[in-house]
């Protein structure tokens, strides 16, 4: 499709520009970690805080951000939630203690739930091309992801308050961005219950999606969360190390995932992921050295972004038909699994510094074991085929027989894929 014949570009573009900064806001914390954690004098696992406070914070708001943004309908809602993002950005930047900081942190985490829970709704209703859209939201994700730390870095080299007041002003632009440029999809749709959320689990794909998206978001935010104090480098090093992260990610989204996805599936694509991510935990367990540690960072991202690249999309294509339900759904599963990985990282690292990759290894390799059993469901419900699945193999065999006993005297028409459908 032209995207010229989008009638909707600036809104869908200046969407996307709100959530690049707040992706970046999230990221532009991973270098100053170690910094933040020698001016206040707290051990691993209470800077580890900062992260669990925010995901936590920002799983539990996806529910009522969800059900507010059918009563109040989206832009409000969006446009509220950058708001509290930018004042508890600027209100951490004066913060003297983890308490402080953790509680502004988890306010944070809740004006990100508002964005979150409506952006991505707002994207598929303006835009004629879901695909399209899709694939631009992850692409905003990944460069935030990539920007993020290298501001952070330079910045945090000066104070590590410096990136927290900066990621506030962004949120002022974005903030005039939403008031301005944003609007409303054209039909109105009706409010939201919280029962129509958790009914979406009762569906075996979509639940078995969120199994796996649960064990692949742990092991993501044992990587962001914890390998800033694994690598044990100063600020810039540490800021330019995560922007090769998050490059590698862009390019998982960008110039991989959803071509690989067009090649052999988005689900299996989402497999490629979990099996190279695994590979990584190991790697990162047994490094003998930085460098091959950064290495396998890079690495990680770029597996990380083959997943990121078709997660969404499989959760829309296999949840509830009201893409609110199904992204309130998700995003709940995606987030809340994240949140006890990165102060659990901090307690484990206690004991061994290889610890925390290892357990992420364990729920990786759990979620993976799923998915293997189970993939077939989510490939049927999308519309895919697995070629290792011997479902389908007995599948195919059975009609082959079929047609040649004489019983079907022309091919099946093909079905549409989800992907096609949605």
């Amino acid at each position: 499709m032209d995207r010229h014949t989008e009638p909707h570009r600036s809104a869908i573009y200046a969407t996307t520009l709100v959530a690049f900064l707040a992706i970046a806001g999230i990221a532009v914390v991973d270098p100053i970690l170690p910094a933040i954690g020698t001016a206040i004098g707290v051990t691993a696992w209470q800077v580890e805080l900062l992260f669990t406070a925010y995901i936590a914070v920002m799983a539990v708001g996806m529910i009522p951000a969800t059900l507010a943004s059918g009563r109040f309908g989206f832009k409000p809602v969006l446009v509220t939630g950058v708001s509290v993002v930018g004042l508890a950005a600027i209100a951490a930047s004066f913060s003297n203690d983890i308490v402080q900081l953790s509680v502004l942190r988890g306010v944070w985490g809740l004006g990100n739930a508002m964005f979150f829970a409506t952006a991505m709704v707002v994207l598929v209703n303006l835009a004629n091309d879901r695909e399209w859209v899709v694939g631009l939201f992850e692409t905003a994700l990944g460069l935030g992801f990539a920007v993020g730390p290298l501001i952070g870095g330079l910045l945090g080299e000066v104070s590590w308050r410096l990136p927290f007041f900066v990621c506030g002003m962004f949120m002022v632009f974005a903030l005039l961005v939403a008031a301005g440029k944003l609007r409303e999809p054209t039909h109105r749709q009706a409010p939201v219950r919280l029962g129509q959320i958790f009914a979406t689990y009762r569906r075996p794909a979509f639940l078995i999606l969120c199994v796996v998206t649960a064990a692949y978001n742990f092991v993501f935010f044992v990587v962001l969360g914890y390998t800033p104090l694994f690598l044990g480098l100063d600020v810039i090093p540490l800021g330019l190390a995560f922007t090769g992260w998050g490059l590698g990610l862009a390019a998982g989204i960008l110039l991989i995932g959803h071509r690989l996805a067009h090649r052999i599936g988005a689900v299996q694509t989402v497999g490629v992921a979990l099996v190279g991510l695994l590979a990584c935990m190991v790697l990162f367990a047994t490094s003998t050295s930085t460098a091959e540690s950064l290495v396998v960072l890079v690495l990680a991202g770029l597996c990380m972004g083959l997943a990121n690249a078709n997660l969404t999309d499989l959760a829309l294509g296999l949840g509830s038909a009201d893409r609110r339900v199904a992204t309130g759904a998700f995003n709940l599963v995606r987030w809340g699994a994240a949140a006890p990985a990165p102060i659990l990282s901090g307690k484990l690292a206690e004991h061994s510094l290889a610890l925390p990759f290892w357990v992420g290894f364990g729920v990786l390799a759990v979620g993976l074991l799923v998915y293997l059993a189970f993939a077939h469901l989510m490939a049927a419900g999308y519309g895919e085929r697995l070629r290792w699945s011997r479902r389908n193999q007995a599948a195919r065999q059975a009609e082959h027989e079929y047609r040649r006993g004489g019983l079907l005297s022309a091919p099946v028409a093909a079905q549409p894929s989800a992907r096609q459908s949605r």
